[in-house]
């Protein structure tokens, strides 16, 4: 009598452990893909900071400490610049790994709304 019913729990739990490591690998693949633009925008920002500072170095004269401000602010100004893409960019990759857990757990929502009424009619028949 509880073949039927153990059938579908079974089946209900394997279907879950799937759906479980499909959004983790899901997860990892959006971690993966934030941390190569954090990345790339570090070393952008390292390579943009260790130009300037060189240019830095070799300024002896009021004039050339003129034109150092200049590309101080200019190097803000980029840098505020790819900060702001690089939250764009991070922003997109949640909400593609948002959208790819929310389509996977579709499937899992269906079958748990098709496995409720069998399991309160379990419950009243065993209730008699």
């Amino acid at each position: 009598m509880t073949k039927p019913f153990d059938f579908q729990v079974f089946s209900y739990a394997r279907q879950f452990a799937d759906s479980a490591f499909k959004a983790q690998v899901l997860v990892l693949k959006g971690l993966e893909q934030a941390a190569g633009l954090q990345l790339g925008a570090l070393e952008q920002h390292s390579r943009s900071a260790a130009d300037f500072l060189s240019i830095a170095g070799e300024a002896r004269d009021p004039e050339a400490l003129r034109g150092l401000w200049d590309k101080g602010v200019a190097l803000g100004r980029a840098q505020a610049e790819q900060a702001v893409a690089l939250t764009q960019n991070l922003v997109a990759v949640g909400r593609q790994t948002a959208e790819s857990l929310g389509a996977l757990m579709q499937p899992l929502a269906a079958a748990n709304d098709a496995a409720a009424p069998n399991a309160a009619g379990g419950r009243k028949s065993a209730a008699r």
